[in-house]
């Protein structure tokens, strides 16, 4: 069952103050991103953040799981309503993840 767009809608409403916040659709369910960096998935209606030490020791009590069969385990957060938790345990994350890397530009070969 994929995620309902409505549901992403509103864990991005949700997350407003822990900065620039988007999503976008990945085989058949969504990333999430802050300012431009994912920091986890949704998927069946759940969020899942990508674990980080800041993350266990601001929500200890939060079960692993994979997001989907092959996956590696992400934190599941299943208390969507608290906004403040939520928004500090997103920004805490996120300040863990590394930058993303910079797109590799395709190169001209001097063949063609």
């Amino acid at each position: 069952m994929a995620s309902k767009i409505e549901f992403v809608e509103f864990i991005a409403e949700q997350l407003r103050e822990a900065g620039e916040i988007t999503y976008r659709k990945m085989f058949g369910e969504y990333g999430i991103y802050c300012n431009g960096k994912i920091f986890g998935v949704i998927c069946e209606d759940q969020l899942f953040l990508k674990i980080t030490e800041a993350g266990r020791r601001l929500s200890p009590k939060l079960s692993e799981a994979p997001p989907y069969k092959g996956a590696k385990n992400y934190l599941l957060v299943e208390d969507v309503e608290d906004k403040e938790a939520l928004t500090e345990l997103v920004k805490a994350t996120y300040q863990e993840l590394p930058e993303p890397k910079p797109k590799k530009r395709k190169s001209k070969s001097a063949d063609n």
